[in-house]
């Protein structure tokens, strides 16, 4: 590909222009560059420019999904246009600039779907419960493209859409995805956002046309932000890789005297991981992970969730779909998922479209125009496999529901909670404010970060030989139900194998 800003994927200025055309002037455009002014070594980062570009695709349109009871339900939503194998393996699509700029093909279901042909092709009905998921390092700067092909089946609609990335530190308004202050996307438009990645911790996003509606519909999506302390070099500690040429803060290329809370009176300082953390992997093997910049090493985890709480009003999405005037005073959620799936499907083994199944598979539905896409690809099963040496799991749980507050809980294991809203419980004198409950209260738009401890002695009888298992569930007892159906709702299994 090019380098000159004239290619394909090139002039930013071109693309924010085409934003503000009508409908008619605009066409699919993608942006990602190799290189920027904060990374002129392109995605890899260097120490003096620490972390990267990383890229992704996404299409906004409709859909159809599966719920627990067997009924499929009509969507708004977000469907993935890049790192589609990825986000199938429930991993985030979120790519490095060199994977993402190696276009789509039969062979290459991670690269980016760059041609018209192809973003119409991949993006038509290619709506997810939940929204693709995201995740970037601190130190990064991330494009963004949303190409909005439309909804099929309701060609009536002449629906705009946005990002918007809630209570995420955006430094630009125009960024924002909110209408009244920046850019909305009209059908056969494109539109690529730019961010930096300041702060490590669990945020949401969400499309910003008429929130209400558009929420409910499912435009609606998890992304996490990992700390600068994944990406301290071998055998370097955080307090000098903060303020040395081996991972210099940013603002200070020549580096400064270490002030920082991170950097004083906390022993031991985390270990050091053994390789670069990879953006589009969960569980990389054999790399110190940590949930934020602690500075002791507290938030060390071997795997983490994505736990996303979530509600689906069937009457609302039927008159979506039916051409009928939605009631919004009376929004009632009746299906209550985690991650887009109910209770027993967040555990379930599922048949996908190549006929073999598992259960952390993608949930596929059976589309109106006779194709099976991929509806539900996140899994909610939680597994510690102690066998594996792994003792703690981080849950990134936030709570995307628009008409309910949700109580999550369990039962013989507790939640170690040590962030809240995307940011670390401490004090201003650096003492851990971390608490352990068994039970967790969030209204829409929140979130908190926990760890599951099972390496006491309270969990000895969860040998190699013996496991447990253990429940994440609601105590919104209404909320354990599919709709009509009795049994099901907003409840998961942890597995300590």
């Amino acid at each position: 590909m090019s380098n000159s800003i004239w290619s394909r994927r090139g002039l930013s200025a071109l693309v924010l222009c085409l934003a503000t055309l009508p409908a008619a002037a605009q066409s699919f455009r993608v942006q990602c560059p190799k290189e920027t002014k904060l990374h002129p070594a392109g995605s890899s980062g260097t120490d003096a420019h620490p972390g990267g570009i990383k890229c992704q695709e996404i299409a906004g349109g409709d859909g159809f999904a599966t719920m627990a009871d067997g009924n499929q339900i009509y969507l708004f939503g977000f469907g993935p246009l890049s790192g589609r194998d990825y986000i199938d393996q429930g991993l985030p699509g979120t790519q490095s600039a060199e994977d993402f700029n190696k276009d789509y093909s039969a062979t290459n279901a991670n690269g980016a779907a760059i041609e018209p042909a192809a973003i119409m092709n991949l993006g038509v009905l290619s709506a997810q419960e939940p929204a693709p998921l995201m995740a970037i390092d601190e130190d990064d700067e991330f494009f963004l493209t949303l190409s909005n092909v439309g909804q099929i089946m309701r060609p009536d609609l002449f629906e705009q859409h946005t990002v918007h990335f809630h209570g995420y530190p955006n430094a630009s308004s125009f960024f924002d995805g909110v209408p009244d202050a920046s850019a909305a996307i009209n059908i056969m438009g494109s539109f690529t956002y730019y961010y930096t990645a300041p702060d490590a911790g669990t945020y949401f996003w969400h499309c910003h046309i008429t929130p209400p509606e558009h929420l409910q519909m499912g435009m609606v999506g998890q992304l996490f932000v990992r700390p600068r302390q994944n990406q301290v070099h071998v055998g370097v500690d955080l307090a000098t890789a903060l303020y040395t040429s081996n991972l210099k803060a940013p603002g200070n290329p020549d580096g400064v005297t270490c002030s920082d809370i991170l950097c004083t009176g906390q022993t031991p300082l985390p270990a050091a991981a053994v390789s670069t953390h990879v953006s589009n992997v969960l569980q990389p093997a054999g790399d110190v992970k940590y949930a934020y910049n602690d500075g002791d090493g507290s938030t060390k985890y071997d795997v983490e969730y994505p736990i996303q709480l979530m509600g689906f009003d069937p009457n609302f999405h039927y008159v979506g779909m039916t051409f009928n005037p939605e009631a919004f005073a009376d929004m009632k959620d009746k299906y209550f998922m985690i991650s887009g799936r109910g209770y027993p499907d967040t555990v379930n083994t599922y048949v996908n479209n190549t006929g073999t199944g598992k259960p952390d598979g993608p949930l596929y539905t059976l589309d109106s125009d006779g194709a099976s896409r991929s509806s539900q690809p996140l899994p909610s099963l939680i597994k510690i496999t102690r066998s594996a040496g792994q003792t703690r799991a981080l849950l990134r749980i936030s709570d995307l529901n628009v008409t309910e507050f949700h109580t999550i809980a369990t039962v013989g294991v507790p939640m170690l909670v040590i962030a809240d809203n995307a940011r670390l419980l401490r004090d201003m004198a650096g003492r851990n404010l971390y608490y352990k409950t068994n039970s967790l209260t969030l209204g829409g738009g929140e979130s908190a970060d926990v760890i599951l401890d099972v390496s006491s002695s309270d969990y000895a009888t969860c040998t190699n030989t013996s496991p447990c298992t253990f429940y994440l569930y609601t105590t919104n007892l209404d909320h354990l139900s599919n709709d009509a159906e009795n049994f099901g709702g907003m409840m998961t299994e942890i597995q300590v194998l």
